[in-house]
């Protein structure tokens, strides 16, 4: 090969290895945080405050580089279970002009949607599908500007039901203990299908109030009602202490569609780890506030479900858990 030749080479070589920097480093650029720049993210839930979820978006956030009060600062929204203020509390995240609002719930992320069609919704995870509730188009291609991640809650009615009959062989009567809320329509809906493949008497119940939980629990002893499911979707968790008071006061064995309750009394559980869902979600918060587009994303699902049992509340209700649902157990609480 000529001089010339081989130097026309080492040129093209040069060239694009100063193309391939100039990609990687363009590349940087979009993925690090803006120098300077305080990122602002909204919080939206339908609960009190404080509790694991927050500490696990904290923990989230924290191991992406986010410092609260340095380059993050989060408006904290909570319901406390009044459903009809999440509208007024999803508009007051909008005027703000946050750079993402960060949504636990179906119903939290229906108000979050209706406030705003611009700023990025992650879902930090939705307790029915988000499809079903018309929030996304798909899992795949969500469009807009609603993301996230989901704990397809609903779709494991028939496992829920499958257990409870295995630790109550003689079941045949079940109350499902639900706010009404289109969140828990889907609830319903798959577990009255689950029942009747299970050949399972299944009485849904609405609550709204504390009164009304009484009145449920009243309900279920004169249809003789054997076990009861809960569904805990957006305004049950505050109920959540007057539930497990009356459930073993009554000896009724408890199935829940959440893990948390369980640790506070509940008897069972079978459902994904919330808590690490949400954490998990804080990496979609990062990308759309650095300018990923929320439509192009695809909607996570869990991979993995625990079935927890309290043996604690077990023997409270005089309840003994079969050997062979125990072995099954991800879980024991004694």
């Amino acid at each position: 090969m000529s001089h010339k030749a081989e130097g026309a080479e080492r040129k093209g070589k040069v060239f694009h290895a100063m193309i391939c920097a100039l990609l990687l480093a363009s590349a940087y650029s979009a993925h690090a945080q803006e120098p300077g720049k305080i990122y602002r993210i909204g919080y939206l839930s339908n609960g009190v405050g404080g509790g694991a979820s927050e500490e696990a978006f904290r923990d989230g956030m924290r191991d992406l580089g986010y410092t609260e009060g340095k380059n993050l600062l989060i408006e904290w929204r909570h319901s406390k279970g009044k459903l009809d203020t999440l509208p007024e509390l999803a508009a007051e995240l909008a005027r703000l002009n946050v750079d993402c609002i960060f949504s636990i719930g179906v119903e939290t992320t229906r108000s979050a949607k209706q406030a705003t069609t611009r700023i990025p919704i992650v879902m930090g995870d939705a307790d029915d599908d988000p499809v079903r509730q018309g929030l996304i188009a798909s899992l795949a291609r969500p469009g807009k500007n609603v993301t996230g991640f989901i704990s397809i809650s609903s779709d494991l009615a028939g496992k829920r039901l499958g257990l409870l009959k295995d630790t109550l062989p003689q079941l045949s009567r079940v109350a499902i203990l639900h706010t009404g809320s289109k969140a828990a329509e889907g609830h319903v809906k798959e577990s009255s299908m689950a029942a009747r493949a299970l050949k399972l008497q299944l009485k849904a119940i609405a609550v709204s109030d504390v009164n009304e939980i009484k009145n449920a629990f009243d309900i279920a002893r004169k249809d003789r009602t054997q076990a009861l499911v809960i569904v805990n979707v957006a305004g049950m968790g505050g109920y959540q202490p007057t539930i497990t008071s009356l459930a073993i006061k009554g000896h009724l064995p408890t199935m829940h569609t959440q893990s948390t309750p369980v640790s506070e009394g509940g008897l069972m559980s079978y459902a994904a780890d919330v808590i690490q869902i949400r954490r998990r979600a804080t990496n979609y918060v990062d990308k759309v506030v650095r300018g990923a587009n929320p439509a192009d994303l695809p909607v996570q699902q869990p991979t993995k479900f625990d079935f927890i049992i309290n043996l604690k509340t077990a023997k409270q209700i005089g309840l003994t858990i079969p050997p062979n649902v125990l072995a099954r157990a991800d879980r024991v609480i004694k």
